[in-house]
């Protein structure tokens, strides 16, 4: 039988993992190509991870945005044209989630964050075992740059979690800037006692620096002045971490999170007005191409660009409830939702030598897949065994030219609550956030279901993109894929029990 998404059926690789589609002559002859690499070159692959904050599917140049929507991003443009660009790359639906899932290879329910931490709430990391661990335990330099947004507990702070070091800030870009923002918070700003209030809560407003398995400094306090300048300081300090490691032994990972495009902008003084759009969001997207173009350069003029996978990516979604300051999406809705608007992201893989260049593939890949790919191109087997791992091995879809996905089934979580399956094109909703096509406004993550479909929803993502006609009925055939699959992810977690019930 030749290969076909919904008639192919998925193969078992461990009881706590993921099922796959096996694609073995795929699979042997890119573990071949590896193994070749390591054998020339004597090292294992650098791997250079680059998360955008909060912008669309549609805002770069190569996914059809770029000029056509105010703002030109020919160097993010470039990396996808000598690389591969995904169509359906998912995160979560919003930030916090999506990076711990990404760090941890496991989907919220399993890892505990189901929603952003704000002003000094936990985190999520606790008892996880990261990729920054495992990476660091096969010898890799482990480095994080930025954003983290995973939790202020100590416990959940980067140089905890396997970072050698950290440079950035812990939390999120509005909580540093609305209240000082006489546009957003005039009753706090021009208020001593509300202003006070806000500074008393138990969570850090500086960009601090710590190394592993010690404490955090402070570096400076993040007000609006402060917040236009991190990119570009993040950039550098990542610009001067790749120089550094091109003398090197060791391989290395760096985890590179810009602030923007995070809601509220404030470019760079030299990026006011740099977008034909002449409008914070879009100046914001020129500077995080220069940023992408920095960082690309860094790595070309110390050598290491042929021995380096680079992963461009967005943390969720367009957040549609700060428009204009805001992304763009051609699908329905925005974060915080299951819509594809929410989860669909873009996702740009370039390995030079390695990733052949110009490709482009529908195939799905999750952020969680990131883990286990990652482990098998840096020659690991300490996946871990103890827990349910949602991410799936990608490392022949990545690195053989004109390749097929190993995933099968896209798992829709709306916090606590299954929410849609997608299979091939065919995606089966559930529950969502809101049946209002106008309502975008899905309080970042926070809301959750609202909206339940008994019978479900059947949308056929290639004829309809924006998910607006259900047409179940003609496609009664397709339902024993969806709930078979449905039924088999449900029953992990009674093996392997989530951090959170389950919604009633």
């Amino acid at each position: 039988m030749s290969f076909d998404t919904i008639a192919t059926p998925t193969v078992e690789v461990a009881p706590h993992r993921e099922p796959v589609f096996a694609h073995e002559e795929q699979s042997n002859a890119a573990l071949a190509r590896l193994d070749e690499y390591v054998k020339t070159y004597g090292c294992r692959p650098n791997l250079l991870v680059i998360m955008f904050d909060d912008v669309g599917w549609g805002d770069f140049g190569c996914y059809g945005g770029g000029i056509a929507v105010g703002a030109p991003t020919p160097n993010i443009d470039r990396l996808a044209r000598d690389g591969l660009l995904l169509t359906s790359c998912y995160s979560e639906p919003s930030c916090s989630p999506s990076r711990a899932s990404l760090l941890t290879g496991r989907l919220p329910m399993r890892h505990g964050l189901l929603r952003p931490p704000m002003y000094g709430e936990r985190g999520g990391l606790e008892g996880e075992i990261t990729l920054s661990q495992l990476l660091s335990e096969a010898g890799y330099t482990t480095q994080a740059v930025g954003k983290w947004h995973m939790g202020e507990n100590q416990a959940s702070q980067p140089q905890r979690v396997g970072f050698d070091d950290f440079y950035g800030f812990l939390s999120v870009s509005d909580m540093y800037s609305e209240w000082r923002d006489p546009a957003f918070f005039p009753e706090v700003v021009y208020s001593e006692a509300r202003t006070e209030w806000i500074e008393n809560q138990p969570f850090n407003r500086c960009f601090v620096h710590g190394t592993k398995g010690g404490e955090l400094e402070d570096v400076e306090e993040v007000t609006i002045p402060v917040l236009s300048t991190l990119d570009d300081k993040w950039a550098a300090y990542s610009v001067d971490f790749i120089r550094r490691m091109s003398d090197a032994s060791q391989p290395w990972f760096l985890y590179h999170c810009t602030r923007g495009a995070h809601f509220d902008n404030y470019p760079l003084e030299r990026y006011l007005g740099a977008s034909p759009a002449k409008h914070p969001y879009k100046d914001t997207l020129i500077e995080l191409d220069d940023i992408v173009g920095r960082l690309v350069d860094a790595l070309r003029e110390s050598g290491q660009l042929e021995h380096t996978l680079v992963f461009v990516s967005s943390d969720n979604g367009p957040n549609l409830e700060t428009w204009p300051d805001a992304a763009y999406t051609p699908f329905r809705c925005a974060k915080g939702s299951t819509w594809e608007g929410g989860v669909r992201v873009p996702g740009i893989f370039s390995w030079p030598g390695m990733i052949e260049a110009g490709g482009a593939s529908d195939g799905l890949f999750a952020f969680t897949d990131l883990l286990p790919t990652a482990l098998t191109l840096a020659g690991s087997d300490a996946v871990p065994a103890d827990r349910f791992i949602d991410g799936v091995d990608q490392t022949s879809f990545l690195i053989s030219p004109q390749a097929l996905s190993h995933r099968k089934y896209q798992y829709y979580w709306l916090l606590n609550q299954f929410s849609a399956l997608r299979v091939g094109e065919y995606k089966l909703m559930l529950a969502s956030i809101s049946d209002d096509d106008h309502d975008v406004h899905s309080q970042g993550g926070f809301e959750g279901v609202t909206q339940r479909y008994p019978y479900g929803r059947l949308y056929n993502l290639y004829l309809d993109p924006k998910e607006t006609r259900s047409y179940l009925v003609r496609k009664l055939a397709y339902i024993d894929a969806f709930t078979s699959g449905i039924g088999k992810h449900l029953a992990t977690f009674g093996a392997y029990p989530p951090k959170n019930a389950f919604a009633r």
